[in-house]
């Protein structure tokens, strides 16, 4: 049975960190064909205030989840803060007190982080944002979960989920923020933060699965 162990929580982050700073420029040129232009700018800012907090400190996942949530709440303005701020405090309290996560654990980790963004936004699937990418990529790691898939696998699913789920809002009308003033003229354009999401997620998949281990038979 694979399982990850928690106490690399410092290295999967800042790979998290990494993939964002290397995106800021994408993410805002994303930004600005239905946006204000400025999403890469402030998850950049968010992101590297979290790593320059954390500097020489070892963490577990949750520790570093819930460092990185309180730091995105509090240093992002408008919706993305909030919004990424509940994803990944959701995540680290579902994985608070855990030495390890086999492929169910980090499974209901998603799930909480994924609840959580629910419990403070009305915003649904097919309205043009993050959630367009977080659910289904949940949904398919769920999915291959309980179909008894590898971690490996379930890790791989929750990438085509995230990819999948990001180019659907190429085509979708902007249902909310800013972008939704624009109405039909949305359509053609990715959401920055579908985009912003997918590039997490799948980076989260590529770091745990490096740090897999194998339990002794």
């Amino acid at each position: 049975m694979q399982f990850l162990d928690t106490s690399h929580g410092s290295d999967i982050l800042g790979d998290l960190v990494d993939v964002i700073l290397d995106n800021r420029d994408y993410l805002s040129e994303v930004d600005g064909s239905i946006g204000d232009g400025d999403h890469g700018i402030n998850m950049a800012k968010g992101f590297r205030l979290y790593s320059e907090s954390i500097q020489g400190q070892s963490l577990s996942l949750a520790k570093a989840f819930t460092t990185l949530a309180n730091t995105l709440m509090g240093s992002i303005g408008g919706s993305m803060g909030p919004l990424y701020g509940s994803l990944f405090l959701g995540m680290g309290n579902a994985s608070k007190d855990l030495d390890t996560l086999d492929a169910r654990t980090f499974g209901d980790m998603l799930s909480a982080g994924l609840e959580s963004i629910q419990s403070i936004s009305d915003a649904n699937v097919g309205d043009k944002c993050l959630l367009d990418t977080l659910v289904p990529a949940v949904m398919d790691y769920r999915h291959a979960v309980d179909d008894d898939d590898s971690f490996t696998s379930a890790l791989q699913a929750l990438r085509n989920g995230a990819e999948r789920g990001c180019e659907s809002t190429r085509e979708l009308e902007a249902k909310i923020g800013r972008a939704a003033r624009l109405g039909e003229r949305s359509k053609g354009h990715l959401d920055a933060g579908a985009v912003s999401c997918c590039l997490l997620l799948v980076r989260l998949a590529d770091s745990t699965e490096r740090h897999l281990e194998r339990a002794a038979a």
